[in-house]
């Protein structure tokens, strides 16, 4: 396994949902989409893993909600946590790394979806930017 790419654990504020996912990572990505910024108050930080590699404890706390026709987000019913995004077409999951019981190990790497960032803050980290998921994005 590589030292990028961990086992982690983690849950929800509450405690009522634990995870356990396999080779998580290998670092954190933070979107700037309105979706993740709406759901989750901000940016939204996370790291990759694939469905099949994530256990989920205690899943009827969990709350799914379709957020689009290709992907759904997962929260615990009972406190409000976000934990998850999962693709419904891919097999791939994103793990919020607020939810990764500490020391996660991880850096933050990359900005996706930064032509859709908020009005109210900048990136300022020097960390590579994208307009999309992988298109570079250019400043005008």
């Amino acid at each position: 396994m590589s030292d990028d790419i961990k086992d982690v654990n983690g849950g929800c504020y509450c405690g009522k949902v634990r995870y356990r996912a396999n080779r998580a990572g290998p670092a954190i990505t933070e979107c700037h989409c309105s979706q993740c910024r709406k759901q989750s108050g901000h940016r939204y930080a996370t790291v990759h893993a694939k469905t099949d590699d994530v256990e989920i404890e205690a899943a009827d706390g969990m709350t799914w909600f379709r957020a689009s026709s290709d992907a759904e987000r997962g929260f615990c019913s009972t406190c409000g946590s976000h934990l998850f995004w999962r693709s419904l077409k891919d097999g791939e999951m994103a793990i919020l790394a607020a939810s990764i019981d500490e020391p996660t190990g991880f850096k933050l790497a990359k900005h996706i979806f930064v032509d859709h960032m908020g009005d109210y803050y900048e990136i300022d980290d020097g960390l590579p930017r994208f307009a999309g998921y992988d298109t570079p994005y250019v400043q005008e």
